[in-house]
């Protein structure tokens, strides 16, 4: 019995494996198609009992009726993203994907990432948080505007905005809290958009860790808003990012540091804004998007590791 139990929870191709995608955020129509293409690819590369799980509030009753021991985690934002569905399959005994709960929770939270980078010398962007429009200015009178407004817990830049007075930033603010109760205001720079992949394997020498190629954006928005990452003709991928060699394994040096000091594992996305040659920390994603559009497929891709390696390098962090 036991050596049957150990067999079953060895990843192989007769794997059950639910591709964990939808799911209750604002991200779900991003997540339905990063689990479309995770899905395909795993039936591509021989995974036949992979089936997509489309989460809703009855999760744990459909993964106890599939008798799934692994889940691929394709989840964005609240619920998938944030340790909460990461707690339910360390319970359930289900082996998952990209970081734990402990990691997504504090990633999640970008006033928490922040507090913890700024212990690692690691370049931050001045910002300050706020619950309610009570004492707004004086709370942001340290800052200069212009200022962009985000919800703390919040992806694919929903609910953020960029305003240049106080009756803008109470306007956002207010469009901030629909997503959020806590909001991050954050001074705005004009500078260059990149972020840098964390990917994990296993080796004879135990786990690697390494970075991605720099990937740039233009836009054709005023910021890398939601309507640009998501909209084919808005953003030009620049791949790899036109920026030196030092500056380039600097930022490579800064997203894996970022990675590890928030304890990730197996996979994230770490974004910066450079600004006169700084490249300050944004945030680090802990389960970035696997669309056609997405940014990790396409650094994976410029390095050798086409779509369907780059998810099987993936499923194996299940295995962590």
């Amino acid at each position: 019995m036991e050596s049957d139990k150990k067999r079953l929870s060895e990843l192989n191709k007769e794997s059950k494996i639910a591709v964990l995608c939808g799911g209750m955020s604002a991200e779900r129509e991003v997540s339905l198609r990063s689990g479309k293409n995770v899905h395909r690819a795993l039936l591509e590369l021989g995974y036949k009992n992979a089936q997509i799980l489309d989460v809703g509030r009855d999760v744990a009753q459909k993964l106890h009726e599939g008798e799934y021991e692994f889940a691929f985690n394709v989840l964005h934002g609240r619920y998938g993203e944030d340790g909460c569905i990461q707690g339910l399959l360390e319970i359930m005994g289900i082996k998952y994907t990209g970081c734990d709960v402990k990691s997504s929770a504090l990633c999640m939270d970008k006033e928490t990432t922040k507090n913890i980078l700024a212990t690692c010398d690691i370049p931050l962007i001045s910002s300050v948080c706020a619950y309610n429009l009570e004492n707004l200015e004086q709370i942001v009178s340290g800052l200069d505007y212009p200022l962009m407004v985000k919800p703390v817990k919040e992806g694919s830049s929903i609910g953020m905005s960029r305003v240049e007075n106080f009756d803008e930033l109470k306007e956002a603010f207010k469009l901030a809290k629909k997503s959020d109760n806590k909001i991050l205001i954050e001074e705005y720079y004009q500078g260059k958009s990149a972020t840098i992949g964390v990917l994990q394997k296993k080796t004879q020498n135990g786990i690697e860790t390494f970075a991605t190629p720099i990937l740039g954006f233009e836009t054709k928005t005023q910021w890398y808003d939601y309507e640009a990452k998501y909209t084919k003709g808005l953003t030009r991928f620049i791949l790899p990012a036109d920026f030196d060699e030092e500056m380039t394994k600097n930022m490579q040096n800064i997203a894996i540091k970022a990675f590890e000091a928030c304890e990730c594992r197996g996979v994230a996305r770490v974004d910066f804004l450079v600004y006169n040659n700084t490249p300050y920390v944004l945030e680090i994603n802990t389960n970035p998007g696997m669309t056609d559009l997405s940014d990790l497929p396409a650094q994976a891709n410029h390095m050798g590791i086409d779509y369907n390696s780059l998810v099987e390098l993936i499923l194996k962090t299940s295995e962590f």
